[in-house]
């Protein structure tokens, strides 16, 4: 009981955890690690809140590794996956 008590402080606080700004590398990082290419994860510091991923129709696979991701650190995820690139 003592140990429930306790810990209540710490889950509280942990819930309110503010989210920081990720390198380019770890960014590349766990997106490499979810089967995306570099760029393709990205995070605006005027909003540090939120986790970008910018790929033309991302697998669902691929989608719920980003989020899991993003949801450990405290992100909210933001998929763009209409994507129309001119032809060259």
């Amino acid at each position: 009981m003592r140990l429930a008590a306790a810990s209540l402080p710490v889950l509280l606080l942990s819930a309110c955890a503010t989210p920081r700004m990720h390198s380019e590398e770890e960014l590349n990082v766990a997106g490499l690690a979810c089967g995306l290419s570099y760029g393709e994860l990205i995070q605006d510091e005027e909003a540090k809140k939120l986790l970008i991923l910018f790929r033309e129709a991302p697998s669902p696979i691929q989608r719920r590794c980003v989020y899991d991701w993003a949801r450990e650190r405290h992100l909210k995820l933001v998929v763009i996956d209409s994507i129309k690139f001119p032809e060259e």
